[in-house]
């Protein structure tokens, strides 16, 4: 837990305890000056300083159950999370009804492995209690919680409860995203126990050799896959992007031709799978065959209007063909469904700088530049599950 997590530990439970030791002390010169002398060193954040104070002051009042809570916080923050579960407990039996307690003493229990003994209050704390700080430390122990124990689904459930609460915490990013990695893995490990030969094992490792860039490995794997199961449906379509790939870096012919056979029977087995599509025709655009690539992109964008990158593409046919006029409205639509689209507002400006709308031009131009210059490059988002080549900016590109 991070130093700033320990602080709002402290002060929540500080806060919500007010210090009432001098009162039932009578009138000890001692414990007034003990008390006194412990809350300005909690106030200043010296806390070994403190811990002395409010240990001499329990020693004079050991039935007030405030010094003890503040006390235990004291020890938490020292990371004396034994001493700081003894003080939550005997505070509690003096006065069950401070608030915070069974927060500290779960959270405790958690730094010192009891994860068990944890889960009760950190639970209860987790989803019942309206401090979002609170909330957030105790669902970050959770986690450790629940992985210590084991239970993988109930870490990653919290895991997105949390992400859900703090979408931007880098803390809770980077806890929640090494739950998740962990999950997939024993996911994995348990599928290669239970069906080592199966199809679902040979796609996953296909889909994992793919994500490591090992093509060769990737190709055996999904060709097993087929011929276990010829008609199995985006296996040719994994193959497909496999060799195109290749492609990409070698520029070798009978990569891409065999990228774009991989392609079709993909489609010639399941004719709705648009991603198959919008590949070929992509490839056509790319390959200078206009007049395929706008009739596969529109075959596409039949079935499935709302494809945004198919609409850019289509867009960049009717450009590169000389329809400017044809290309406005795929464009516009285009922005619309995906208005961080630099290459969509780009092709924009050149079909509305090509039908004449100097208007136009400029407003898109506009679009365009600022996003071309407020997002690096390797930070842009990809299209959805990035499962597909993106449309890419002409070389000639200018901002």
């Amino acid at each position: 837990m991070t130093p700033r997590c320990l602080r709002l530990v402290l002060i929540a439970v500080c806060c919500a305890l007010p210090l009432t030791a001098p009162a039932q002390a009578g009138s000890d010169d001692a414990a007034a000056q003990y008390a006194a002398a412990g809350q300005q060193a909690l106030a200043q954040g010296r806390y070994a300083e403190a811990q002395t104070n409010f240990e001499k002051l329990a020693r004079l009042a050991p039935d007030v159950a405030e010094v003890h809570a503040t006390l235990a916080a004291i020890y938490f923050k020292q990371r004396q999370y034994e001493l700081a579960v003894q003080q939550v407990k005997t505070a509690q039996k003096l006065k069950p009804s401070l608030p915070r307690l069974d927060n500290l003493l779960g959270l405790s229990l958690a730094e010192l492995g009891q994860f068990q003994a944890a889960l009760p209050p950190l639970e209860k704390c987790f989803h019942q209690t309206e401090d979002p700080s609170a909330k957030r430390m105790c669902g970050l122990q959770l986690l450790r919680a629940y992985t210590g124990l084991g239970r993988d689904s109930d870490a990653v459930e919290t895991s997105l409860a949390l992400n859900k609460l703090y979408p931007d915490d880098p803390e809770v990013l980077y806890h929640t995203g090494r739950i998740y990695g962990n999950f997939a893995y024993i996911v994995m490990e348990r599928l290669h126990d239970k069906a080592a030969g199966s199809v679902w094992m040979l796609q996953a490792q296909g889909e994992a050799n793919e994500s490591q860039k090992n093509y060769d490995a990737a190709i055996i794997a999904f060709n097993h896959v087929l011929v276990l199961d010829p008609k199995r449906p985006g296996i040719h379509y994994r193959l497909g992007r496999v060799y195109l790939a290749q492609f990409q870096t070698s520029r070798k012919p009978e990569e891409r031709d065999a990228a774009m056979r991989e392609f079709a029977a993909e489609l010639a087995i399941d004719p709705g799978n648009g991603n198959a599509g919008y590949e070929l025709a992509n490839m056509s655009a790319d390959m200078g065959n206009l007049d395929a690539a706008r009739n596969q992109f529109q075959q596409v964008l039949k079935r499935f209007p709302d494809f945004e990158e198919a609409l850019v593409g289509l867009g960049g046919v009717e450009l590169e063909s000389q329809k400017p006029a044809a290309a406005v409205p795929l464009l516009e639509r285009a922005t619309r469904l995906r208005p961080d689209d630099e290459v969509a507002w780009y092709r924009l400006a050149q079909a509305e700088r090509g039908t004449g709308n100097k208007e136009g031009q400029a407003k898109a131009l506009a679009a365009f530049r600022k996003l071309h210059s407020s997002t690096p490059v390797t930070l842009r988002k990809p299209n959805a599950g990035d499962e597909i080549t993106p449309q890419q900016l002409d070389e000639n590109a200018k901002p």
